[in-house]
Order: C-alpha cells, then structure tokens, then sequence
C-alpha cells in the first residue's frame, strides 16, 4: 500500500510524540490547526508549554530536517501559539519552541529550536 505524505507525516508526528513523551513531555494535543496555521504537537515539558514542530528526511541528502523550520514557518507558529494560549487561557505560562527532527528511524529534539517571533 503507498502512503500519501499526510500518511507519513502522521505516523511520524505519532514517532516524535512517543519519544517526546520518553524524555518527560505530556502530550495535549497533535496538529492543532487554527486559522493562522498548524503546530504539529502542543504539549508540556517541565513549566512550558512547548509548541513542537515535527520534520522528517528519509536522509540528509536534502539537508538536516532542523534547517527545514523557516524564518516564515516560525511566524506562523508563533501567531498559532499565541492563539492557542489565548484560547485556553494560558497566556501566563512560559513557552518555549521545540523542532522535532527525524532521519530515518533517528529522533532528535532541538529545544528552544527559535524565539518568539511577532
């Protein structure tokens, strides 16, 4: 059976999350979509509120999975965070933006990946 990429990137969304849940993360919710866009996994990590987003290179042929977070996807984050808090009335907490990269079947977490962007 041939996986479409939304197939795919689900199953590794369901990968990150499963090791991030290993290394102390509690999961709240995978893609929370938003009319300013979508974060792959919101979840908690200690006292933040972590805004995870999940990249996967079957190698490295086309660069590093972490590169792949641009300068534009992490505004669009950031407006997706912002509204998330707002709407579940957690803007006091601390937050903190995450990149999940998976090469293979290699998970890395890149914490505080990027700052908050307005």
């Amino acid at each position: 059976m041939v996986q479409n990429k939304r197939q795919i990137g689900a199953g590794r969304e369901k990968m990150a999350g499963q090791y991030l849940v290993s290394q102390g993360y509690d999961i709240l919710e995978y893609n929370f979509y938003s009319r300013y866009g979508e974060v792959d996994i919101v979840a908690r990590h200690g006292e933040y509120l972590v805004f995870v987003e999940v990249k996967y290179r079957k190698s490295l042929t086309a660069g590093h999975p972490f590169e792949a977070v641009t300068m534009q996807k992490q505004r669009a984050i950031c407006k997706v965070a912002t509204y998330y808090m707002k709407k579940h009335g957690l803007e006091y907490m601390p937050v903190r933006f995450d990149v999940v990269g998976i090469i293979g079947e290699d998970v890395q977490v890149l914490q505080n990946a990027f700052d908050y962007i307005a």
